[in-house]
């Protein structure tokens, strides 16, 4: 479906997408995992012709994204970051709008926005306007926008970013759904466990370079089975506990901004006990310990050396 080498995009002297190669495989969901900043948007605009390649070459089911444009248009769909709607129109008048901008008839256009509403559950506000939506109904319209001509690929940029866990989940059925109906998608994402819910393959982009590819399993692998994330209690020394706790385990453990609370990577879920026993032993009270499996910034710190919130200039014109 997507076949893209030495892709690369410039911004003044940043190199905002650096030199990177993907396949995407037919009826699959490829998640393309990392932190605001690293590239993942200016990525998926390259592909969907929104922004001119500076180097390398992309191909969509064979078109040229360069030469062929045209050709690759009719065969995607785009979910942004941001709704296209219009807050101004109801939203079967938003459906009927983009449906006749891609040169559906009215009659076609009203009767397809009609089935993406009841698909959507959306029916019952059909006649409202836009701007009395909760954000999960918008993101639910403008994914069903992108869907007016039934495209065989589709790019989604953070489809569930700032929804609550309710329309989170019903997102990731709707997601399912296309796949399972044949849609090949490309997903973009700053969370693991969407990646891991969701995605075939995922490819992790730091700083605009890929810096590991794989299934969600296989990343997740690379740095250990689960993590053991402990709260230290008010007063204790931190300092030491990272200390020991990274002497039992051999592992550098993340420590969060505030400083009072660490996790570690474990080779297996024993140590959890051996770290606590240490802590004990040294008189190093705490508050809560959980055992988990690695999170985004543990996969994020074993790959590139930083937590996924470590600082990535704004350098990019659209988005993350």
């Amino acid at each position: 479906a997507v076949e893209a080498r030495g892709l690369t995009k410039l911004f003044g002297t940043n190199r905002a997408v650096d030199d990177i190669d993907l396949t995407v495989m037919e009826g699959e969901v490829f998640g393309v995992l990392g932190p605001n900043g690293a590239g993942k948007t200016t990525m998926l605009n390259m592909l969907a012709t929104l922004l001119p390649i500076d180097s390398g070459e992309a191909r969509i089911f064979g078109y040229d994204v360069r030469t062929q444009g045209h050709a690759v248009r009719q065969l995607i769909g785009v979910t942004g970051q941001f709704a296209s709607v219009d807050d101004n129109l109801t939203a079967r008048e938003n459906l009927w709008m983009f449906g006749r901008l891609q040169g559906l008839s009215s009659k076609r256009a009203h009767s397809i926005g009609d089935d993406l509403l009841a698909q959507f559950d959306l029916t019952e506000a059909a006649h409202r306007p836009i701007s009395q939506f909760s954000g999960g109904m918008r993101r639910r319209l403008d994914l069903a926008a992108s869907l007016i001509t039934r495209p065989a690929l589709i790019f989604l940029d953070e489809p569930t970013t700032g929804l609550d866990p309710r329309n989170r989940s019903q997102m990731w059925d709707t997601i399912r759904d296309l796949v399972a109906e044949g849609s090949t998608i490309m997903l973009t994402t700053q969370y693991l466990d969407e990646a891991d819910a969701l995605a075939d393959r995922v490819v992790v982009i730091d700083r605009g370079r890929k810096v590991a590819e794989g299934t969600p399993s296989q990343l997740k692998a690379q740095i250990g089975t689960s993590s053991l994330h402990v709260q230290m209690a008010e007063g204790a020394d931190t300092a030491n506990a990272v200390a020991l706790a990274a002497d039992v385990t051999s592992n550098t453990p993340i420590v969060p901004p505030t400083g009072s609370a660490f996790s570690v990577q474990l080779s297996h879920a024993n140590q959890a006990a051996d770290v606590l026993i240490e802590l004990r032993n040294h008189r190093l009270d705490i508050t809560n310990a959980t055992v988990e499996q690695p999170s985004l910034d543990e996969v994020f710190f074993a790959l590139t050396g930083h937590t996924s919130e470590a600082s990535v200039p704004e350098t990019e014109a659209s988005g993350s």
